[in-house]
């Protein structure tokens, strides 16, 4: 059976994740209160802020500026864009 919850972003009942998705009290918060969905969607939006801004993770600000962007996401608030990116039309 799925394991559900009242996703932070999202303000619904959705799936969430099979397991913390990283250890301390930041990832139980974000297996407790994220959907599948918003975590699926939060890592492909990182991978392009880090490709598209050209982060390095090993700089501490760097992790810093991801770590302040995934909590506006993940809350629904207003995030970073990759500069100049153009989303795909259907």
């Amino acid at each position: 059976m799925t394991r559900m919850v009242m996703c932070r972003k999202y303000k619904k009942e959705l799936p969430g994740l099979d397991r913390p998705p990283y250890p301390g009290p930041k990832g139980q918060a974000v297996f407790n209160e994220v959907s599948r969905k918003a975590w699926d969607e939060w890592q492909k939006h990182q991978t392009m802020l880090i490709n598209e801004r050209r982060l390095n993770m090993m700089d501490p600000e760097d992790r810093r500026f991801i770590q302040q962007e995934m909590d506006k996401f993940l809350a629904g608030e207003e995030y970073a864009q990759a500069e100049g990116y153009v989303p795909p039309s259907e």
